[in-house]
C-alpha cells in the first residue's frame, strides 16, 4: 500500500506564508514526479506545480514567483513553500506522486487526502 500524507495547511492573512509537506510511505520502488494541485469551492482541481526526481520544476502561471516546490528524495517528501499568499489561493491542496510500487512494479498516480489552505483578506 502507498500512502501520501499532507500537513501544514491552515489559516493565514494575505501576504503571509505557509509551508505544506507531503510524505510518501509504503511499498515504493521509485518516484518519478511529485506535485501539488488545488481545488477551490465550485472549481475544478488545477495544477499548482510539479517536481521531477531530477529537480526540474514546473509551475502554473498563477503561482510562479510566489510558490516553490522542493523534494527530499531520501525522505520521499515533497514541500510547497507558499509566499505572498492571496485570497484566491484559498483551496484544498492535494499532493500527487507518480511512482513505481515495490510490490507489483507498476507505475501509477497516487493522491493525498488534501489539506485546507485559507487566506484571509
Amino acid at each position: 500500500q502507498v500512502q501520501l500524507v499532507e500537513s501544514g495547511g491552515g489559516l493565514v492573512q494575505a501576504g503571509g506564508s505557509l509551508r505544506l509537506s507531503c510524505a510518501v510511505s509504503g511499498s515504493i520502488f521509485s518516484i518519478k514526479t511529485m506535485g501539488w494541485y488545488r481545488q477551490a469551492p465550485g472549481k475544478q482541481r488545477e495544477l499548482v506545480g510539479t517536481i521531477h526526481r531530477s529537480g526540474v520544476t514546473n509551475y502554473s502561471d498563477s503561482v510562479k514567483g510566489r510558490f516553490t516546490i522542493s523534494m527530499d528524495n531520501v525522505k520521499n517528501t515533497v514541500y510547497l513553500q507558499m509566499s505572498s499568499l492571496k485570497p484566491e489561493d484559498t483551496a484544498v491542496y492535494y499532493c500527487n506522486a507518480n511512482l513505481l510500487t515495490g510490490r507489483t512494479f507498476t507505475w501509477g498516480d497516487y493522491w493525498g487526502q488534501g489539506t485546507q489552505v485559507t487566506v484571509s483578506s
